[in-house]
């Protein structure tokens, strides 16, 4: 394995450099991770470097992408095989985010399809994104299930790191990103790998070989 430490801000400035280069009308970029990997807070970083480069940006959750409480909690609220394989709605996130980005979409996208605190749609308003636009979407789970993005992002957490970093309220799901590893293994999947088991200290994997 060949890694490479950099700071937290060369780091967002190299992911945007990879960003800015990607071809096409838009760019859909997929920042994985579990929660404690801070997926949100890395996506939420490259959102004004972007824009400085004249490239408008819409933020999407999978967290605002989950399937209705019926649905997602048929087995409990703690079931980490639901967890993996029915909590969150990729058809749904193809649909209102991916594919109106594809090279024959219209560029409206819906930043929210489920609030999952009321148990329904927020009744978001479509954004219409400009050429160049980017939409950056982050949470966990999301490679491996032929969503179309055109970088991914995998925020390592190495199996010991995520144990300790999980809270105790979540560490239920902790068996999903085992079969997450195991069955996907999302860091060879991903064309940009970071480690980020050590906290402020984030390191570019650029081989796992």
């Amino acid at each position: 394995m060949r890694v490479r430490p950099i700071s937290p801000d060369l780091l967002a400035a190299e992911v945007v450099e990879r960003i800015d280069a990607l071809q096409g009308r838009w760019a859909r970029v997929a920042v994985d991770g579990a929660p404690a990997a801070g997926t949100g807070e890395f996506a939420d970083a490259l959102v004004e470097p972007l824009r400085a480069l004249g490239r408008e940006v819409v933020r999407v959750r999978t967290a605002d992408y989950l399937r209705p409480a019926s649905l997602r909690l048929e087995h409990g609220h703690q079931d980490p095989d639901s967890f993996y394989e029915s909590w969150f709605d990729l058809k749904a996130l193809t649909r209102e985010v991916l594919a109106p980005l594809s090279a024959g979409g219209n560029g409206q996208v819906l930043p929210a399809f489920w609030d999952a605190e009321a148990d329904r749609s927020p009744r978001l308003a479509r954004i219409a994104l400009p050429p160049r636009g980017v939409a950056i979407v982050d949470g966990p789970l999301l490679l491996g299930a032929g969503l179309d993005f055109d970088l991914a992002i995998h925020l390592w957490l190495p199996e010991a790191a995520l144990q300790r970093r999980t809270p105790e309220p979540d560490r239920w799901t902790l068996p999903a990103f085992g079969r997450y590893t195991g069955e996907v293994a999302p860091e060879r999947l991903a064309d940009y790998v970071i480690r980020v088991d050590r906290p402020g200290r984030p390191a570019v994997v650029d081989s796992l070989d």
